[in-house]
C-alpha cells in the first residue's frame, strides 16, 4: 500500500519520492481546470542506442553540446522534458514537478483530445525501441505508475499509453521492445520495487 501521506505529499509538490531532482526550464503551467487524467510512457538514449552518459540531463536541462557526437547536431537548440527519467538500473530523475506541464508530448491525442502534455505525466524509459528494457525498470515504472494512480485516479491501467499511441506515425516510442503485459503484471503485483507503506 501506498501511504495517505505520499499520496499527499505527491498532490501537494509533484515531486516523485525517491527521485533526483534535476530541474529543467523546458515546461509550463498546465491550462486552467486541464487536470492530470494520462500517463505517457516513452524512451530516449543519447546518443542513439548508448545508455549510461550524462546526455539525457544534458538534453532536457538545454545544456548538450552540440559538437560531442554527429547526432546532438541534428537536435541541436531542440527544448523538450519529461516529467522523469527511470535509468537501465532503475534510478529515477525527475525534471519537472508533475503538477506542471512537461515538453515531452508534441503534436498528440488521446481519446478524441488532442495536446497531451496539457493532461499527461511522461516519463521517459532509458532505451530505444529494439533493446529490451531491464526488470529494474519495470518494476520502477509499475511504482510510479502506482503513486500517480493513487493521487490522481482519474488514471487507470487504461489511461497509461506508449507515445507512439498518441502520436502515431510521428512516434514509435517505446516500441515493440516494450513489454506491454509484463509491465501491468508488474503494475498489478501486490508490492512495489521499493515501495514503502
Amino acid at each position: 500500500m501506498i501511504s495517505e501521506s505520499r499520496i499527499a505529499s505527491l498532490r501537494q509538490t509533484g515531486r516523485l519520492s525517491g527521485a533526483v531532482w534535476c530541474p529543467s526550464p523546458n515546461f509550463g503551467p498546465r491550462p486552467e481546470g486541464a487536470g492530470i487524467s494520462l500517463l505517457v510512457v516513452h524512451n530516449i538514449s543519447l546518443p542513439p542506442g548508448q545508455f549510461g552518459g550524462p546526455e539525457i540531463q544534458d538534453f532536457f536541462c538545454n545544456r548538450l553540446d552540440p559538437t560531442a557526437h554527429p547526432y546532438f547536431e541534428t537536435i541541436a537548440g531542440v527544448q523538450v522534458s519529461a516529467h522523469a527519467l527511470i535509468r537501465r538500473d532503475g534510478k529515477v530523475i525527475q525534471f519537472v514537478s508533475l503538477l506542471d506541464r512537461a515538453w515531452h508530448a508534441g503534436r498528440s491525442c488521446f481519446d478524441g483530445r488532442e495536446e497531451c502534455n496539457d493532461f499527461s505525466i511522461g516519463i521517459e524509459l532509458e532505451g530505444a525501441d529494439d533493446i529490451p528494457y531491464t526488470e529494474a525498470q519495470y518494476q520502477r515504472l509499475a511504482d510510479i505508475a502506482r503513486q500517480v494512480m493513487a493521487a490522481w485516479p482519474e488514471i487507470g491501467p487504461g489511461r497509461i499509453t506508449g507515445h507512439s499511441d498518441i502520436a502515431p506515425g510521428r512516434k514509435t516510442d517505446p516500441g515493440p521492445a516494450f513489454d506491454w503485459s509484463h509491465f501491468m503484471a508488474c503494475l498489478t503485483a501486490p508490492r512495489g520495487f521499493g515501495e514503502n507503506a
